[in-house]
This record gives C-alpha cells, structure tokens and sequence, in this order.
C-alpha cells in the first residue's frame, strides 16, 4: 500500500522548490511547475494517484474561474471594440491554422486536430498577467486592453473545447438548463451571500463558490464536456463582484496557487516524454511557428487596424502569442479522454511551454512600450477622460523613435 502523506510530501517539496526557483530566475511559477513535473516524471518516477488527479482537476477549474474572475468591466467596456476584434483573430486563425497543419500536414485524425487548435489557439493570461503588473503596464491603457484581449482569445478556447467535444444527449440539456439561470443569479446573490455571511473565519463565501464550481462542474463532466467551460462563465459573471471584493479574490487565488495549481503544473509536465521531445523537435518547432505565424498574421494588422503604432503592435501580437494554462489544459484534456496520445501530449505541452518563454523574452527585450511615455498620454487627455477617448487617442502616442510626428488623432 502506497503512503499518501509520502506522496504528498513528495509533490509539495517539488511545489516549495518550483516556487523558490521561480523567484530566483524571475519565470512564471506555472512554468517551472511544469518543469519540475518534466524531470520528476523523467528521472524521479513521479506518477498521479486518483487524488492527485482530483487535486490536479479542481486546480485547473479554480484557476480558470480565477482568470475569468480577474478581467475589469470597466476597462473591457472601455475597449470593448478593440479587444472583441484582437481577441477574436487572436483566437480563430491560430485555431485554423494549427488544426489544419495538424490534419492535412501531419496526418494527425480529426480529434487529435482540433486539440491541436484549441491548444495553440490559447493566450496565457497567467503570463501576460504577470508581465503587465512587473512591467508597470497594468496601469496604461496599452496594459488594460491587452488583458481584456486576452480574456476574449480564452473565451473562445474554453468555449471550442466545451462545445466541440460535449455529447449532446439528456446531461448536455440538463447541464445548459441549470447553467444559464446560476450564471444570471450569481451577479445579484453573491453580494448578499457576501454581505450575510462574509469575512467569519470559516470562510462561507468561499465555500459558496466551490459549491458553485462543484455542480457546475459535474454536471459539464456528466454531458462528457470540461468543467472548465462553466468555471470560467462563472468568473466572467461575476469579475464585477470582485472588483469590490478583492481581498475575497486575493484569499481564493492564495488557495488556489498554495495547494490546488502545482498538482494541476506538476501532472501536465509529469507525461512530457523527455525522449519524445527529442524525437520530434522538428514538429514541435513546426507547430510553434504555425502558432506564432498565425498570431502575427491575425493581431498585428488588427492593432493597425485601431491605430497602436508599431511598437505597440509587436509587443501586443508578442504577449498574445504567449500560452501555458488553458494550452496545458486543453493538451490534458485529450489525453486524459483518448483523443491524444502521449507522443501528441508531448508536442502539444512542449509547444505550449516554449510559446510562453519565446515570445515573452522577444517582446521584453525588444518592443517593451515605454511606461513614461504612455503614462503622460493619459495625463494630458486627463484621467477622467480616458474612458471616453478611442482607442487611438489613448494609446497611439509613438515613442521617438518611431514617429516623431503626433498622430493625427491627437490633433483633435
């Protein structure tokens, strides 16, 4: 009989070590929990037991309702245009293009396919997150759209991977007829769930969104779709709550990124094929510049389109093209139900990883917006009026060395 608390002992030292390391070279924490899983499962002989997969599952679902959780209604009604229109070519044409390489080019079947899409459609909030808040951006206008665009490209996964592999059978009725009044009552009970129960120290606002999560959740599994589908609805619908309520927000993602998340990071990277890699760098760089190409061919005119000088466009189509969580969680998802098997699982979370250092280094290093310059746009337009500014006004001021000249726009 195998000792659970060795067990757990074990995969908490590589969570502490991932967490110090991540700290030390300055990476994504969920990145080098993937890592870690990768050697553990290579050299370690690191494997899942039935409540690390169930750990593992609940991660991905906390985090995804964290992700949907943290978008700001005020700053994507404010860009609304824009980020729909980025957001949506950020999703759809890397979704095509990898699909499509993936069917006719490698002769992968019809679902392996579209796990591919979906997979390399991704756009990691997690790591643009993290690099608009270290950057400074977060507070810029430049910073604001580039995260609604983001939760619109994950939207658009988290939906593709619900909706293309649901059976639709009595569950799929159920789960669609108990989903959409949950999701049109949350905004207006949570307040008053918070407001009656909230801040006790046995934390009953919590529970009441895991109980929320939970259902939801079961029911996506029992329509033989993915609980994350509901899990991320539930945190659009209520992202409004949490701008009030951030210390709620802050004491869910603690648990969230202390217990649940490096068990979901560790299993992903625990089935990539050390030997797998190698034999098939080829189509892993393949895949990556499919994505990458894709992205670039999808966002960066569609920045044009709304005016971000070039600058800007390149480091926006940069952090777009970025994918870990919802990549590593489609990836699972495949491989977990049979339409991918490891040596695909291997591809798709190697590529997956690899898109979320390359395009992040290339965009730091090279095309990082100047912070001053974007911050005194939004002091001369003045603070109150940046709301109601175009897109081009609030944020097309070019650094000189771009353009020395003012934009048009400003003229006016």
């Amino acid at each position: 009989m195998e000792n659970t608390w060795l067990i757990a002992s074990l995969w908490m030292a590589l969570a502490l070590a991932a967490s110090l390391i991540s700290i030390r070279i300055g990476l994504s924490v969920a990145l080098v929990e993937i890592l870690v899983g990768i050697i553990g499962g290579n050299f370690l002989g690191l494997h899942t037991t039935s409540w690390i997969d169930f750990l593992a599952g609940f991660g991905s679902v906390l985090l995804t309702f964290l992700a949907g959780a943290e978008i700001d209604p005020a700053s994507f009604r404010r860009h609304f245009k824009a980020s729909i229109a980025i957001g949506a070519v950020s999703f759809l044409l890397p979704f095509l293009a990898a699909g499509l390489f993936a069917y006719f080019v490698v002769h992968w079947d019809l679902h392996a396919a579209q796990i591919a899409g979906i997979a390399l459609s991704t756009t990691s909030v997690a790591v643009v997150y993290a690099v608009v808040v270290e950057s400074g951006l977060n507070e810029t206008e430049l910073g604001k759209l580039i995260l609604a665009a983001c939760f619109v490209t994950d939207l658009g996964t988290v939906l593709a991977l619900g909706v293309i592999f649901a059976k639709f059978n009595i569950w799929l009725l159920i789960f669609i007829g108990v989903t959409i009044p949950v999701l049109w009552l949350l905004p207006k009970v949570t307040p008053w769930v918070i407001a009656r129960w909230g801040k006790r120290i046995s934390e009953p606002e919590v529970k009441f969104f895991f109980l929320v999560l939970f259902v939801l959740g079961g029911l996506a599994t029992s329509a033989k779709s993915e609980a994350v589908l509901p899990a991320y609805l539930i945190g659009l619908v209520t992202a409004g709550v949490f701008v009030r309520e951030r210390s709620l927000l802050h004491r869910m993602r603690t648990v969230a990124f202390a217990v649940l998340t490096p068990f979901f990071f560790i299993k992903a990277g625990l089935f990539v094929s050390l030997s797998g890699v190698l034999a098939g760098f080829g189509l892993i760089m393949a895949f990556l510049g499919v994505k990458v190409a894709a992205k670039f061919a999808g966002v960066w005119p569609m920045a044009r389109v709304f005016l971000l000088n070039v600058r800007h466009s390149n480091y926006t189509t940069l952090l777009m093209s970025t994918g870990l969580t919802f990549g590593t969680i489609s990836a699972l998802f495949g491989l977990n139900n049979g339409f991918i098997d490891q040596r695909q699982y291997t591809i798709l979370v190697t590529v997956v990883v690899g898109s979320a250092v390359i395009p992040t280094l290339i965009a730091q290093t090279w095309f990082r917006p100047h912070i001053a310059s974007l911050k005194k746009t939004v002091e001369t337009a003045g603070a109150s009026a940046v709301g109601e500014l175009p897109v081009a006004t609030a944020l097309s001021i070019d650094p000189p060395q771009d353009n020395p000249k003012p934009h048009e726009n400003q003229k006016s």
